[in-house]
C-alpha cells in the first residue's frame, strides 16, 4: 500500500491536461519499463501502451485515462493528504484509477500470471472534455480487429458502468459590426445575439422515451471587448448528450434549427462540431451481459457492498459503438469530481486496488 500511495502522489503532482498528457505520460512509460520490463511505447495520441502476452488476437485492454479536466501546466499540482483523505485537482479522476491500474501490471508481471490471449495495460489520453476519446480511438485503430473486450478504471467503488451515453459538442461563434455603445448605439451585439440563441437552447421542449434520457448544457461563453463597445464577437460551448440515437438525433435537428434562424445580414454565425461520442452499438447476444456479471461478481466478493449501476460518457463508448464488450469499473471512493477540491478516500484504495488486481485475474484466465 505504500507503493501504492507513493505512486498515486507522484502522477497526481504531474500536469496533465486533455492533448497535452507529455510529462504524465513520459513518467508512466519510464515507471513502466523499470517495473513491467521492456515493451511499452507511447503512440502519436500519447496513450502509455504495454504489450502483456502474445497480444495477436482477442486482446483484453485494460485502461485509465491519464488526462484531467484543468488546464494547468505548471508543475507540481497541488497535493495534500492529511492521513485519511487525500486531495489534488484529478487526485480520484482518474488518477487514482491510473496508479491502481499501474500497480495491478506490475502485479501480473512479478507473479509471471499466464495471459493466453494477451493484455494491454493502457495509460491512455484525451478522454476528458474536448480530449474526445481520442486516445482510445487510435487504440482501436491500431488494433483493430484484435481487441474483444474493454476494461478502463475510471468509476467510484462499487460502481460499474454498463451503458454508454453519446453527445455531441460545438463551438458557436457569432459575429457582428459592434461599435462604440454611445455613438454606434442600435447595431447588434454578438453577445446579445449569442444570448437568444442559448435562450433558445434552454427552451427546447425535450422528448420522452422510457428508459433513456436526453439532457443539453451550454458549458462555457466568452467575448466582448470592453464595457463600452458593442460586442463584434462571442463564442460559446454547448451540448446534448442521450443514451439513445434516437434522441440524439432529436437534439441534433433542434440545435441546427436555432443555429440556423440566428443567422442574417447583420449576423454571422460559425458553429463547428467540437466532440462526437458515439452511442452504443449492436453488440452480439450476452457478451455484454456476461462481462457485466463477470466483474459485478468479483466486485461483490471483493468489497462486500451491492454493486451500482449506470451509464455514462467514457472511453467505453468507442468500443460499444462498434459491438466490443466494454465496462467503466470504481477502484476508489471520494467526491467533488471535476472540481479542484476533489478528494479521495485514502483507505478505500486498498480494496481499489485489490479489486483490480482481482478482475483482471478472472478476464484474463
Amino acid at each position: 500500500m505504500e507503493e501504492l500511495y507513493a505512486l498515486h502522489r507522484e502522477v497526481c503532482l504531474i500536469p496533465a491536461p486533455s492533448h497535452h498528457e507529455e510529462r504524465r505520460a513520459a513518467y508512466v512509460k519510464a515507471w513502466f519499463d523499470e517495473n513491467l520490463g521492456e515493451g511499452a511505447y507511447i503512440d502519436e495520441a500519447l496513450n502509455v501502451v504495454f504489450p502483456y502476452g502474445a497480444c495477436e488476437n482477442s486482446i483484453t485492454v485494460f485502461a485509465a485515462h491519464s488526462d484531467i479536466v484543468f488546464p494547468d501546466m505548471e508543475y507540481p499540482m497541488p497535493f495534500s493528504d492529511d492521513g485519511t483523505y487525500l486531495r489534488c485537482p484529478g487526485v480520484g479522476d482518474d488518477t487514482a484509477s491510473l496508479a491502481v491500474l499501474m500497480l495491478a501490471a506490475k502485479y501480473c508481471v512479478e507473479n509471471r500470471i499466464s495471459a493466453p490471449s494477451g493484455v494491454l495495460f493502457v495509460a491512455n489520453s484525451c478522454e476528458e472534455g474536448l480530449g474526445n476519446l481520442k486516445g482510445v480511438r487510435r487504440l482501436f485503430a491500431d488494433y483493430e480487429g484484435r481487441i474483444k473486450q474493454f476494461v478502463t478504471f475510471d468509476a467510484k467503488l462499487p460502481g460499474i458502468t454498463r451503458g454508454c451515453v453519446g453527445s455531441h459538442r460545438y463551438e458557436v461563434e457569432v459575429l457582428t459590426e459592434g461599435g462604440h455603445s454611445w455613438g454606434a448605439f442600435g447595431n447588434k451585439n454578438a453577445i446579445a445575439e449569442l444570448a437568444k440563441i442559448a435562450a433558445k437552447i434552454y427552451e427546447i421542449e425535450l422528448p420522452q422515451k422510457e428508459g433513456c434520457r436526453v439532457t443539453y448544457n451550454i458549458g462555457k461563453i466568452e467575448g466582448g471587448t470592453s464595457v463600452n463597445t458593442i460586442a463584434q464577437s462571442a463564442k460559446m460551448l454547448c451540448e446534448y448528450r442521450s443514451d439513445d440515437l434516437e434522441l440524439i438525433e432529436f437534439m441534433k435537428a433542434r440545435f441546427e434549427e436555432i443555429f440556423a434562424s440566428a443567422a442574417n445580414d447583420e449576423v454571422k454565425v460559425n458553429v463547428t462540431k467540437v466532440g462526437d461520442r458515439p452511442c452504443m452499438g449492436f453488440i452480439p447476444e450476452g457478451r455484454q451481459e456476461a462481462l457485466v456479471e463477470r466483474a459485478t461478481r468479483v466486485l461483490e466478493e471483493v468489497i462486500g457492498e451491492a454493486v451500482r449501476y449506470g451509464k455514462g460518457s467514457t472511453d467505453c463508448n468507442i468500443p460499444l459503438s462498434i459491438g466490443i464488450p466494454a465496462i467503466s469499473v470504481g477502484v476508489y471512493k471520494g467526491g467533488g469530481t471535476h472540481t479542484r477540491e476533489e478528494w479521495v478516500e485514502k483507505a478505500s484504495m486498498r480494496p481499489g486496488l485489490e479489486f483490480g488486481i482481482a478482475l483482471i485475474l478472472d478476464l484474463i484466465s
